[in-house]
């Protein structure tokens, strides 16, 4: 039988919430509900979940920093922003963060149900999956694990966390700061090699399989993900 999809709410307001989760269950969407940024990030490493509608204005976090962070363990889950911030800059701003579609208050239950809609069909056809691939390397962030050429690759959380961070950001150059702050959450302290020592635990994990070191190092920068299919091109030439 076909299981109804999975909708995380993440929404302060409990009059609002009780609006649209009544009106989703109707239409026989399954629907959690979670007042904070900080308890959605957990929600979403715990449960498997087909789309999150995420509110701006959270009591804790942002729901701009909620939807970057979501995007390092959930590439590809789709996310649309409710919100009554409706300025243009803000809109961009909450699809920069990487939402999928932004939706102000008051909206029409119809609108809603509509976009969720296109959304869950646009995974659909598109045959979009969490799995991130790199020739032989494998990261799934929902199921925690790291394979290449079909061999598990001992990661830890952390080094998890980083090759998913710099590999769904493929060809970009991020400096230390920014992977910092996406990754441990928190702001850089300059003083640590933290993020250098990290690199090189998942460079050694990655070569100790076979695979060709994908993390380059960018002078005066930090790091970029290149391709170890690229990589080990190049090294053959």
């Amino acid at each position: 039988m076909e299981t109804s999809p999975h909708i995380l709410l993440v929404e302060d307001e409990p009059d609002v919430a009780s609006f649209i989760r009544q009106g989703l269950e109707e239409e026989t969407y399954e629907v959690d509900w979670v007042k904070e940024g900080r308890r959605a990030l957990e929600y979403v490493q715990q449960q498997d979940l087909d789309l999150v509608l995420l509110d701006i204005r959270l009591p804790d976090l942002s729901g701009l920093e909620v939807c970057e962070r979501l995007r390092l363990h959930r590439p590809h889950l789709p996310i649309m922003m409710l919100t009554a911030l409706d300025a243009i800059e803000d809109r961009v701003s909450g699809l920069r963060a990487g939402a999928d579609d932004y939706l102000p208050k008051p909206f029409a239950f119809d609108e809603l149900l509509a976009r969720i809609e296109a959304l869950l069909r646009r995974v659909e056809q598109t045959g979009q999956t969490d799995t991130l691939r790199d020739g032989p390397l494998a990261v799934d962030p929902a199921a925690r694990t790291c394979t290449y050429d079909g061999e598990a690759v001992p990661l830890t959380p952390t080094e998890l966390d980083l090759l998913t961070y710099l590999m769904a950001r493929r060809g970009q150059a991020l400096s230390r700061d920014t992977i910092h702050r996406d990754v441990w959450g928190h702001d850089f302290d300059r003083g640590t090699n933290l993020i250098d020592v990290y690199v090189n635990y998942v460079r050694q994990k990655l070569d100790e399989v076979g695979c060709p070191s994908p993390i380059e190092t960018v002078r005066g920068v930090g790091y970029r993900y290149t391709s170890c299919v690229d990589e080990a091109v190049s090294s053959n030439d």
